[in-house]
């Protein structure tokens, strides 16, 4: 299923941590609200989704995609479906980035990969407020996005979620080496447990429950 989103602002804060200028105190910021608005006139947002049933930690597509990783599988203890997603913010936002830096623009091609990585986790999460809100009215609680690559999650399920999640039909695609074209782009999967099952409590926030504790975008 196709999902369109308006993104009307980038958060500056998250362009600046991507640009790993979180501690630059002094960094102007004039330069980050430049990249944020004119990566908002560069951006094309399209997302994808489709639900399966989860069962024996094997997603029931076709082909069933079997879930590998302890990190993941642990992420979906107890979840009966789950939703498989795709977003990305295009390729014109990428075209000139790649611009700005052969012009030898440097700040500028890095604080605009900055503010269009910030576009696409936005994109992302506003289709995981989407689900929450849709999927609550049916008795699910859900879980945060997993992408492959998370934790002990390795990249290699990347092929196969990729194809169950649609990523196709909004012009994505994947690289022999396994990454995603456009590069600003996203893909994940969602955990759905039944309201009346899940005896967890309030689940830990995405990096406080990952283990890669040297990740370089870590909050």
């Amino acid at each position: 299923m196709i999902y369109n989103a308006q993104i009307l602002s980038i958060d500056a804060a998250e362009t600046r941590r991507y640009a790993g200028l979180r501690k630059a105190e002094h960094f102007g910021e004039e330069n980050i609200l430049a990249a944020c608005e004119e990566a908002l006139l560069l951006l094309e947002v399209r997302g994808v989704w489709e639900l399966y049933d989860y069962k024996n930690c094997t997603v029931e597509s076709e082909p069933p995609f079997t879930i590998a990783g302890n990190s993941i599988i642990k992420h979906l203890d107890g979840c009966e479906k789950v939703i498989c997603m795709a977003a990305t913010v295009g390729a014109a936002i990428e075209q000139e980035i790649t611009k700005k830096f052969e012009r030898g623009e440097y700040l500028a091609s890095v604080l605009l990969d900055a503010a269009a990585t910030a576009a696409v986790e936005q994109a992302a999460d506003l289709m995981e407020k989407n689900f929450a809100a849709k999927f609550s009215k049916e008795g699910y609680k859900m879980r945060w996005r997993f992408s492959p690559g998370y934790g002990d999650w390795n990249l290699t399920a990347q092929e196969k979620l990729f194809k169950i999640s649609g990523a196709e039909q909004i012009g994505m695609s994947l690289s022999s080496a396994l990454m995603l074209e456009p590069r600003k782009s996203i893909t994940a999967i969602i955990g759905l447990c039944s309201i009346r099952n899940e005896e967890l409590g309030i689940r830990n926030e995405k990096c406080s429950a990952c283990d890669k504790l040297d990740c370089s975008m870590r909050k």
